[in-house]
């Protein structure tokens, strides 16, 4: 989850699905003990409610970074995961065996720019990212348009570098908080269907 998308409906994101990416360095020489002890975590997540899935890659044969991904309901099944007995004891038991490089936690449009990594799913199509963005951008442009129109009087024959200053300064959280997360959800099967 982004540091940002609890500052505008906190209820809302918590209720988010929540993917945590995880690269971890691991010991080459110690392959079958780690293989087990991932098997190990996995097994453990998914006796704990909200556990949506999980999956580990690795780039190639020899390589040395290990790619975690596991999915959640919602921000408190993930938390409570993630502070549990459980899941403490499970990375004791690994402590030499891998070493954390990276960890990244996603629940709506971010990283859909980002270049692929390995283990973390692909971007929807660039096309799609523009049709959502134009769902979400359209109306909520029109409305302004037309509402500042109607309420700020000579609006339209300002400075235009001053209405187009104003009219982003006001839609771009408007579109990044409220409606990019609502119209990415809504379309969330279109958008990972290939």
């Amino acid at each position: 989850m982004s540091p940002q998308e609890p500052l505008l409906d906190a209820p809302r994101a918590r209720r988010l699905p929540v993917t945590v990416s995880i690269t971890r360095r691991v010991d080459g020489n110690r392959l079958t003990e780690v293989t087990h002890w991932v098997q190990s975590g996995v097994n453990l997540a998914n006796g704990y409610e909200g556990f949506l899935g999980s999956g580990w890659v690795r780039a190639h044969a020899d390589s040395g970074e290990w790619h975690m991904l596991y999915r959640f309901a919602d921000s408190d099944t993930l938390e409570a995961w993630e502070a549990s007995d459980d899941r403490a004891d499970w990375l004791y038991e690994g402590r030499e065996l891998v070493e954390v490089s990276r960890v990244e936690r996603r629940t709506g449009i971010e990283g859909w720019f980002d270049e692929p990594q390995p283990g973390v799913p692909s971007a929807p199509p660039r096309w799609k990212q523009a049709v959502t963005i134009w769902l979400g951008f359209f109306p909520l442009s029109l409305a302004f348009t037309y509402l500042t129109g109607m309420f700020v009087p000579g609006w339209h024959s300002l400075w235009p570098l001053a209405t187009v200053l104003a009219t982003t300064l006001c839609l771009t959280p408007i579109m990044t908080y409220l409606l990019l997360p609502f119209v990415t959800r809504l379309l969330q099967p279109w958008l990972r269907r290939r």
